[in-house]
């Protein structure tokens, strides 16, 4: 059987606003639904449409039943939190179509970006990321946590703004403070920190601390942290949030 098709569909951050009018004609076109239980949730219910949630942790099987779905026929999409190919599914599809049976491979597929986290919060703060910046996850679920510290350590050392998704969870309780520590060695303590939990939802929380406080500051896998440089700066602003912004133009960093 063909002429099924897979779209993997990025939700944005949060509220219905941030969702692209192609990805809300994606959502509307399929005939079932798979994803993430929370991210499943934010998409409203359509008569006849099939849906099936799924734990964060099954993200091979939720694929490969995707993708066997569209190859029987259907119209399928996979959503995905912020954007599918940031710390999503659109990797894991990939793949899967790889590994897969031939006939995946010959699947109408296609990837419908959305707001990804670190531009959710950055918007709400500033330009934290106005000039050169990397995105780090903390989970060390995929990658071991030496790697982490390889690229953490790169990153600071090289003058990049850092956004690092899934800081915290109940089972790496103790890798964000970590993280934070190995910062330290190339960054002041003054660096600008932001923490941007559940951007574009009713319960959104955004701060600014400092390096040398940040790992004071509660987080947990609904936060996005961005690390400055040390050219980060923080306009305050008499009775309004203040901004954060990292200048356009860069200085030499030191080996």
């Amino acid at each position: 059987m063909s002429g099924g098709r897979l779209a993997v569909v990025g939700l944005g951050p949060g509220d219905l606003r941030y969702l692209t009018p192609e990805a809300e004609t994606a959502l509307a076109a399929a005939d079932a639904l798979y994803g993430y239980g929370p991210y499943l949730d934010r998409v409203a219910p359509r008569a006849g449409q099939r849906r099936y949630p799924s734990d964060n942790r099954e993200e091979v099987a939720r694929a490969a039943a995707a993708l066997g779905d569209a190859a029987q026929g259907a119209s399928v999409a996979m959503v995905c939190g912020g954007d599918p190919g940031v710390f999503a599914m659109a990797a894991a599809i990939c793949e899967q179509i790889e590994q897969g049976p031939a006939s995946w491979r010959t699947l109408d597929v296609v990837f419908i970006p959305g707001i990804t986290a670190m531009l959710a919060v950055a918007a709400k703060i500033g330009a934290p990321l106005g000039h050169d910046f990397c995105a780090l996850s903390l989970s060390d679920n995929l990658k071991p946590w030496s790697l982490i510290e390889r690229r953490l350590d790169a990153a600071a050392s090289a003058g990049f703004v850092i956004a690092l998704y899934n800081p915290v969870s109940r089972a790496r309780p103790w890798q964000f403070g970590n993280a934070v520590e190995r910062l330290r060695r190339h960054l002041p303590e003054t660096t600008p920190v932001v923490f941007g939990r559940a951007v574009g939802r009713p319960d959104e929380h955004v701060s600014v601390t400092r390096l040398g406080e940040a790992d004071a500051t509660p987080a947990d896998m609904a936060t996005l942290v961005i690390v400055g440089t040390r050219q980060t700066r923080i306009i305050q602003r008499p009775g309004r949030s203040p901004f954060v912004y990292t200048p356009r133009a860069a200085a030499e960093v030191s080996a």
